[in-house]
């Protein structure tokens, strides 16, 4: 067991991760910008320490002072939470060539998830199921450029060897643009992540995102914990995501899932991940897969009763699974809506003081938040103030729940997306369930054409 461990991130999955740790005995050590010394995670920590000013390039990106600051407090492990450096390779490898233990899976699988295109050499070696694409990275003969476009079909979409976030992309639809977006989009990700390399996947149409669960313990055990809907998207970014996806199967997530766990074994992958799927007529196609603990980790842990964070810290203490396939029953629907200190027209972040914070209660309602009244929330993050997950026996309950307890938030003093949250719920589509990546977007579009218009 790990009996000290440092929390290399900031936030909602700050305070989440020492909560992990207190509950299993394990001392904390925060690691704080000079924005964020009044972080509730911060105070509650076993011992903190400034690793520098506001910018991330000099605080959680710096590499240097993290693993100072481990050295200083003698932790034994650091988690590096989601974002900022967590998926970073040449991070994991200096913390283990360092002495300490990187609660994640190796430099090695890091660096090969990665890479997009490499990622989808391994998956597709491995028997997972993948977008019909180009298989490595695009050259310079054009003519050969054309010919797998060809023999993809139109339309094609391009895409960054390193990107994520939604950036790196660019939709191609006839032969006559292909040669152009391939050189803008090198550029772009020449500019974005260092590497120009890009590759050529067929484009769908109306796709839902759906992703799988899973833990292993980097000894040849793994398990699946079923799937989440992620389609509730605006700019390729995640708003509300759900467990289980609406219209899956459980013989369809038993397949799926195990291709997943086969997979895991295969690359010898160590704690929690995440394979992301888009999910069109029946059918998965692999786009990437998440090294780390996700943002909507939540609602698989409300459906699964398995606490996520902690596995992930009896895994990286060398802990062997005891949970077995077979002890996973999927119980109820949850949803996870995420607020930020955001305007919800403009979608311009609203950093600021909170003069004041309630969060809602009631049956199956959670809030993963580090607000409190007074807290002032800097420009210089993701603007992610919280989570509000809600369970329910079924998903039309988890929706009249998570209705109301939107109901009885209250952030005064800074702009939060709550009414944009609002607007889903309600939302006669959203309410049938199952639609695509493209939805959120189209009917905020007419619902702005709509207002346009009076």
């Amino acid at each position: 067991m790990l009996e000290k461990v440092l929390i290399a991130n900031r936030g909602e999955i700050a305070l989440r991760v020492l909560r992990a740790c207190h509950s299993l005995g394990i001392k904390t050590v925060a690691v704080h910008s000079t924005a964020d010394r009044n972080l509730k995670h911060v105070g509650l920590a076993d011992e903190s320490i400034c690793i520098g000013p506001a910018p991330s390039a000099e605080s959680y990106l710096n590499i240097p002072r993290i693993i100072a600051a481990a050295e200083i407090s003698d932790a034994q492990a650091i988690h590096p939470g989601y974002g900022f450096l967590s998926e970073r390779a040449d991070f994991a490898e200096q913390v283990e060539q360092s002495g300490f233990v990187f609660i994640g899976p190796t430099a090695e699988v890091i660096r090969l998830m990665g890479d997009k295109v490499e990622a989808i050499r391994a998956m597709k070696a491995a028997g997972v199921p993948c977008v019909p694409g180009s298989g490595g990275p695009l050259g310079e003969d054009i003519e050969e450029n054309l010919r797998i476009a060809r023999e993809i079909g139109y339309p094609v979409i391009i895409k960054a060897a390193g990107g994520g976030g939604g950036r790196g992309m660019r939709v191609v639809r006839t032969e006559a643009h292909l040669g152009n977006s391939i050189v803008m989009t090198k550029q772009e990700a020449k500019a974005a992540f260092g590497n120009d390399q890009v590759y050529m996947e067929k484009f769908l149409e109306n796709p839902r995102h759906v992703e799988i669960q899973v833990l292993a313990d980097g000894q040849g055990n793994a398990i699946h914990l079923g799937e989440r809907d992620c389609s509730m998207q605006r700019r390729h970014q995640k708003v509300v995501e759900e467990a289980p996806a609406p219209g899956i199967t459980p013989e369809l997530r038993a397949e799926i899932g195990k291709v997943c766990v086969d997979a895991c074994i295969r690359i010898g992958y160590r704690g929690a991940g995440t394979f992301e799927f888009l999910f069109e007529n029946g059918h998965f196609y692999f786009i990437e897969m998440n090294t780390r603990i996700q943002v909507e980790h939540p609602v698989t842990e409300f459906i699964t009763g398995v606490d996520l964070v902690r596995e992930q810290l009896l895994i990286a203490g060398g802990e062997k699974l005891s949970i077995r396939q077979e002890d996973i029953h999927f119980a109820g629907h949850a949803i996870e809506c995420r607020i930020n200190a955001e305007d919800p027209d403009s979608f311009l972040p609203c950093p600021g003081t909170v003069k004041r914070f309630e969060a809602p209660g009631g049956p199956g309602v959670r809030v993963d938040t580090h607000l409190y009244d007074g807290y002032r929330i800097p420009p210089n993050y993701d603007s992610m103030i919280g989570k509000l997950i809600v369970y329910g026996p079924d998903r039309a309950t988890a929706i009249a729940r998570m209705r109301l307890a939107l109901a009885e938030t209250v952030i005064e003093g800074v702009k939060c997306n709550i009414p944009l949250q609002q607007r889903i719920m309600a939302d006669v589509g959203f309410q049938h369930g199952g639609q695509n990546i493209h939805y959120l977007e189209k009917r905020m579009a007419e619902q702005k054409e709509k207002g346009a218009n009076h």
